[in-house]
């Protein structure tokens, strides 16, 4: 099939190929102020599966779940099972679906730079709420401030960090955001091993320090320019420009101008994008922002990440030991990611992601049958089965971190015509909030329930993704944005859908004459 092969496909890119410029250290130093706001998502990842093991946090707001962590008899599958528990991980989430598509119309309008300082100011508010919490009510809508925050920072990042990047770097670039993401959950893993420690308020630190990402981000929303995408869709031409010809550290910049600015007189033509975007002609594109954001939770990550602490003390291992080995996964999670951003814009998107998910795939299968063989009610894994588990989940890990983990953000920011751009980024970061927020919520019980079954419940999910990327997903390595519409005319299963709607508007408009 011509999808089918993991080669590049091979697209026209008239104007493209005359695009100049090189990477400056100006685009590389706005990049990395603007990918802070992916260790927003990353810390409170990472610092919500810590705090919800310490005894203090769980003997305040949760105190049935800290007396059943006692319990030497319970189910170890199920100690930790309790849905107001979930509720305060899974909150944040359904707050950050909401928020992502308010933040969608103030993207577009007032450019990328409004969403980042307002997802900044939103987790500050909600930090200084939870590091303070009195009550249960005072917790969750600390939450609920924090995914407010997490809806605008993820929605506004990613595009902006596509909209910043050359072509040939764009992936790279791109996944400053998930290694900010992983950097942020390996900082919160780092720090709970320590407040830990510290009773009874070391929990309150964990919590309160969210509000140092949350910082920077909205300084760096202050300082940054605005892309140059972003200023010439609202009739700032010569500002756009100028910031253009500096991110490219040339003046010669006239065919990457133009594409732009015909994109931008086609994105102000569209009035309402969400209706846009579900025409027929949008179809491939709608297709991907649901399903990749959706595939990249349902890879099971954000459980072992939210619940690492949790899940290695359901498997015998003592407090600290718990969140030594959490914090072990977030350090493979952020060196993985660097291998993907070396690796991206030279081996392609398809190659880390089909390679990823089968390594993903065997580590699951691994896991599952050793927790079947050696685990269970009243029972503790070895110290050798145990440093096998471990090793396998540290694998899984370095999979996703290369390949669905980075990769599940970049390909739905780059694969929109600047039209739609904005409205199918937040139905990206919608989607993944909502399933993070099912996941979140349902982890604990579908853990007490299927017990080691929940790695193979998993494993078939990454089937699943890997056949769809290897079957529907062509290759966008080195595409400019302006010309990625090419690609599904040339995708051996897109292409029909995308001709027959132009084939009937050819018909329609000779109808018209």
């Amino acid at each position: 099939m011509a999808g089918g092969p993991l080669a590049p496909a091979h697209v026209a890119k008239e104007r493209a190929e005359q695009y100049q410029g090189r990477v400056t250290p100006y685009v590389i130093i706005t990049c990395i102020v603007a990918a802070v706001g992916g260790s927003l998502f990353g810390y409170d990842v990472g610092i919500s599966g810590g705090v919800t093991s310490m005894d203090e946090f769980l003997s305040k707001f949760f105190h049935t779940v800290y007396v059943n962590k006692g319990r030497a008899q319970e189910n170890n599958y199920c100690k930790y099972n309790n849905q107001g528990l979930a509720a305060f991980t899974s909150s944040l989430y359904i707050a950050g679906l909401a928020a992502s598509l308010v933040a969608s119309p103030v993207t577009r309008k007032h450019g990328r730079r409004a969403s980042i300082i307002c997802g900044g100011m939103s987790f500050l508010i909600g930090a200084a709420l939870n590091a303070s919490a009195a009550n249960l009510a005072m917790l969750l809508l600390g939450r609920i401030m924090l995914g407010v925050g997490i809806g605008f920072g993820n929605q506004a990042v990613p595009l902006y960090l596509s909209e910043m990047a050359p072509a040939k770097l764009r992936g790279g670039l791109n996944m400053l955001f998930q290694l900010a993401t992983t950097l942020g959950i390996f900082t919160a893993n780092m720090i709970n091993s320590g407040t830990d420690r510290i009773h009874p308020w070391g929990w309150r630190l964990s919590l309160g320090l969210a509000a140092a990402p949350a910082f920077l981000m909205t300084v760096g929303g202050v300082l940054l320019p605005e892309t140059p995408n972003s200023l010439i869709e609202r009739g700032l031409q010569r500002q756009g420009r100028e910031v253009l010809e500096k991110i490219r550290g040339t003046k010669n910049v006239d065919a990457e101008f133009e594409g732009i600015v015909d994109a931008s007189k086609q994105a102000n033509a569209i009035q309402y994008p969400f209706r846009n975007i579900l025409k027929r002609q949008r179809r491939p594109e709608l297709v991907m922002a649901i399903f990749m954001p959706m595939f990249q939770i349902l890879t099971g990550i954000n459980s072992i990440l939210f619940y690492a602490p949790v899940l290695f003390q359901s498997m015998g291992f003592k407090g600290n030991a718990s969140l030594y080995s959490s914090a072990l996964t977030g350090a493979v999670l952020a060196s993985s990611t660097l291998v993907s951003m070396a690796a991206v814009d030279r081996w392609g998107r398809r190659v880390l992601l089909i390679s990823g998910g089968i390594q993903m795939i065997v580590c699951q299968i691994i896991a599952a049958v050793i927790l079947g063989l050696k685990f269970g009610n009243n029972k503790e894994l070895s110290r050798d089965f145990s440093i096998i588990v471990v090793t396998t989940i540290c694998l899984f890990v370095a999979a996703f971190g290369w390949s669905w983990g980075p990769l599940g953000w970049t390909v739905p920011s780059e694969i929109f015509p600047l039209e739609t751009r904005s409205a199918g980024q937040s139905i990206t970061v919608a989607v993944n909030l909502l399933f993070t927020f099912i996941i979140a919520q349902s982890f604990l019980s579908m853990l007490c329930a299927l017990k080691f079954g929940i790695f193979l419940f998993f494993a078939g999910w990454i089937a699943v993704m890997t056949i769809f990327v290897y079957v529907f997903l062509p290759e966008t390595k080195g595409v400019p944005l302006e010309e990625m519409v090419l690609l599904w005319r040339k995708h051996w299963f897109w292409k029909r859908i995308v001709r027959e709607f132009e084939e009937s508007e050819d018909d329609e408009t000779r109808e018209c004459i």
